[in-house]
């Protein structure tokens, strides 16, 4: 059993975020809320999202899982104004998800979940921790994503720097501590794939607060909260090794 109502600025931000990645999801549902882990197909990110359910208008579920195809989910999404509650109710006599948008009803089967597994979480202590808002993360990223095929991660003491070097051109992002809450004690330096990157915090909502969590050829880990701090979302990608 599953009956929930949420906002559909949240429901929105759930579904562009994890639609980065993949297309169909499991949800592990609880009493007390959701949880999601999935990885890319190529295996170069991961996503976990803890949703508690103070996220929620509402919330009434039992122990179950939910496969959702999100092409169909921002279908509905595209029927909700902004700040109107979206009904979600699991219909076990058709097995399938209701969803409510103000007088329309769209029921939408859901899909088998038997093959999706939870990925395992590396356990990652990274050396360097920065805090930056949103909307600086995302003038970086359209400053350099059409520059090279990588996009370069640093940050000491003293700055953050987000930045790219292509055959002609060069661009770059750099934050001091009055833009950026910065905690390291040494210099470190990873690139990653553009693409991934760019997509995750293009959908980030803004007013949002990241934390980047970097280190020397490690994976960048991206934690943030949404839905008033009740939803938090892990994002972990690999970085690209430059060959000697």
């Amino acid at each position: 059993m599953f009956a929930a109502d949420l906002k559909s600025d949240t429901l929105k931000a759930m579904v562009n975020i994890i639609s980065t990645l993949i297309d169909e999801v499991k949800f592990t549902v609880k009493p007390d809320g959701m949880t999601l882990k999935a990885v890319d197909a190529a295996h170069v990110a991961m996503i976990e999202m803890n949703i508690n359910e103070k996220a929620f208008e509402s919330y009434s579920a039992e122990d179950t899982e939910l496969g959702l195809d999100l092409e169909k989910v921002k279908g509905v999404l595209k029927l909700a104004g902004s700040g109107e509650v979206i009904r979600m109710e699991q219909d076990d006599s058709t097995g399938k998800l209701v969803f409510k948008v103000g007088n329309i009803t769209r029921r939408m089967s859901l899909i088998d979940t038997a093959g999706m597994n939870d990925p395992k979480v590396p356990q990652l202590s990274l050396a360097a921790t920065i805090e930056v808002p949103i909307e600086e993360l995302q003038k970086g990223i359209r400053a350099v994503e059409s520059i090279s095929d990588h996009i370069t991660l640093k940050a000491g003491p003293e700055f953050f720097e987000l930045s790219c070097e292509g055959d002609t051109d060069s661009v770059s992002l750099r934050l001091d501590k009055s833009a950026a809450t910065i905690d390291t004690s040494s210099d470190v330096c990873s690139m990653f794939p553009p693409d991934y990157l760019a997509n995750i915090i293009k959908a980030i909502p803004a007013g949002t607060k990241v934390n980047i969590e970097l280190d020397n050829d490690y994976p960048v880990k991206l934690v943030f909260a949404l839905a008033g701090g009740a939803m938090e979302v892990s994002y972990l990608l690999a970085p690209r090794i430059e060959s000697e």
